[in-house]
């Protein structure tokens, strides 16, 4: 190989990895831009501030005594099913106000700039986290206000707000997904609800599955949403870890396998 090619080779490399390098950095910048627009506007936080609150305290008193006989017997089994349930329809905030950004010109906007054109659907997805964690964090703080005291230890309850935040990012995809291809926002927030409403509330969330039709079984038990539930369950009160976890991660893999290049695909031709 000549100095030149070699020369040539060696600047590609560099210029490639310059670009990478450029790319993070500007999808951490949108990052933080969006985590910007919630302290302006903190209203957007409304859902996963208020829903944890009110969802565990209604659940819990009204469905409580009947299923577990207290409310105290009935905590280590909603908690769980509350926080999942939070946390995953938080996720469809993702698409929605992609939509909306995209609607508004912002996107047409950052075109001009001299940035990397993936940045704001990456930072977009990482400043979303945020929301979740926030929702983690106030549904285990209001179970705890309630009574609920999870015998996995606090290593566990940990674990177990990693999973569903990792979970709920991978499924933020989908509905970025939805944001791209959808016209407007709210069309955004109706296919995401019709998809995600069957899911969570025909799961084992808040009650046993054996209570339910045999016929009724066979979804809750192949459900998604029930296998992060039960593996939540399972780390948060007993301690352990079991197959649910790990069908729960593998799950989440293929989602990002699927949606994220497709979501990647069709926003570079819209923007």
């Amino acid at each position: 190989m000549s100095g030149t090619s070699i020369k040539s080779a060696a600047e590609l490399k560099l210029k490639n990895h310059t670009s990478l390098g450029q790319t993070l950095r500007n999808s951490l910048t949108m990052a933080y831009r969006g985590l910007l627009k919630i302290r302006r506007t903190p209203e957007q936080l409304f859902d996963v501030t208020l829903q944890p609150i009110i969802f565990t305290l209604m659940f819990t008193y009204i469905f409580g005594g009947a299923i577990s006989g207290d409310v105290a017997s009935y905590l280590p089994v909603i908690i769980p099913g509350i926080l999942v349930q939070t946390v995953i329809t938080t996720s469809i905030v993702t698409g929605v106000q992609l939509r909306e950004d995209m609607d508004k010109g912002v996107f047409d906007r950052f075109k001009s700039l001299p940035i990397a054109r993936i940045a704001p659907l990456a930072g977009a997805l990482l400043a979303d986290t945020i929301r979740y964690t926030i929702a983690t964090v106030l549904t285990f703080s209001m179970g705890y206000i309630m009574g609920y005291r999870p015998e996995g230890g606090l290593e566990h309850v940990a674990l177990a707000a990693v999973l569903v935040i990792a979970c709920s990012w991978a499924m933020s995809w989908i509905f970025a997904f939805f944001g791209v291809i959808a016209r407007t926002a709210s069309s955004v927030q109706g296919i995401s609800m019709l998809v995600l409403f069957p899911l969570t509330f025909l799961s084992n969330a808040f009650v046993p599955t054996e209570t339910m039709p045999n016929w009724l079984q066979w979804f809750v038990k192949i459900n998604p949403i029930s296998h992060l539930i039960s593996a939540v369950r399972d780390l948060t009160n007993k301690g352990t870890v079991g197959w649910d976890l790990v069908i729960s991660l593998i799950g989440a893999a293929v989602i990002v396998a699927i949606f994220a290049p497709i979501t990647v695909r069709a926003y570079m031709r819209r923007t």
